[in-house]
């Protein structure tokens, strides 16, 4: 059995045309546009790339960008400052602090200065509350991304499903957690250092890994004709004799799973581009509950 290919460029490409119509629609009724304040310190190259890629895609679907490159010797009172204009700015609707900080910055206290309500990646602990006590406003987009190409193959209705995600981060395993015990999944949490794993996932009707190793969940660990979703982003040595600088590949050893399971994203091509298509939906969101109007059917988990 060969499992279905869930193709996450493909879905978040129509879902970045979505948010282009509303947004040129909220634009029209009302004449605000959307408008996201991007943040980068340093030049971590991956980063740099990152945030290229999220500025491209907000001036595509017609939302405003509010680029901010700061250097590598920015000061934590210099970076709460900007972030405290920008919480003022009415124009700028969403904050994102592109990640890593440099050492020298403190991570958490500089989440903590962004408006809970101008939280594009939902990372604030506001948003982490809300999210956790089952009333979500906004919620990380990876996960967010996750839930979507969930529904995409289950369809909306996923309750009783057995889940089981590998991973406990605050960025995605334990908002991924929320939003499925939200959808009356049963939901199991797992991490590296989980005895026994491979059993834990063969109970599994839906299987999230996001644990940052590569390859780690192999094709006998997964029940058959369970909902794969991928959120590893590893790259791996090149083979012996290769000239190129490697490879990506996921969490799942991929060409094991896919003669296992019901349905699995691919990496890359997964649940990558879910992410960035989830971020202008948290913009254009936020637009909209700042002017009190209702929010776009695609930022309600």
């Amino acid at each position: 059995m060969n499992a279905r290919i869930i193709d996450g460029k493909a879905y978040a490409a129509g879902l970045r045309g979505r948010v282009a119509e509303k947004a040129a629609a909220l634009t029209r009724q009302t004449g605000i546009i959307p408008g996201l304040a991007v943040i980068l310190v340093g030049d971590d190259p991956a980063s740099a790339v990152y945030v290229r890629n999220k500025e491209k895609a907000l001036e595509s679907a017609g939302l405003h960008s509010f680029d901010h490159r700061l250097a590598h010797t920015t000061t934590q009172a210099e970076l709460l400052a900007l972030i405290h204009a920008c919480n003022l700015d009415p124009k700028v609707h969403g904050i994102l602090v592109q990640l890593p900080l440099p050492k020298h910055i403190d991570t958490p206290t500089v989440l903590a200065s962004i408006a809970p309500e101008k939280d594009a990646d939902g990372f604030h602990i506001t948003n982490a509350g809300q999210l956790a006590t089952g009333r979500p406003s906004v919620v990380p987009c990876t996960p967010l991304g996750c839930l979507m190409l969930l529904r995409s193959v289950l369809g909306n209705d996923l309750t009783g499903k057995k889940a089981l995600v590998i991973g406990r981060s605050t960025i995605v395993g334990r908002p991924m957690a929320q939003l499925l015990l939200n959808a009356d999944c049963t939901v199991t949490m797992a991490h590296s250092r989980t005895r026994n794993l491979d059993v834990e996932c063969r109970h599994a009707d839906i299987l999230i890994a996001a644990v940052g190793r590569p390859e780690m969940v192999r094709g006998d660990w997964i029940r058959p004709g369970a909902t794969v979703i991928d959120v590893g982003m590893n790259r791996i040595p090149p083979d012996c004799g290769s000239t190129g600088g490697g490879r990506l590949v996921g969490d799942v050893h991929f060409g094991e799973a896919v003669q296992i399971a019901g349905a699995i994203t691919p990496v890359p091509g997964g649940v990558g581009p879910m992410t960035i298509a989830c971020l202008l939906v948290n913009t254009l969101a936020a637009a909209c509950r700042q002017a009190g109007l209702p929010v776009p059917e695609e930022a309600l988990p």
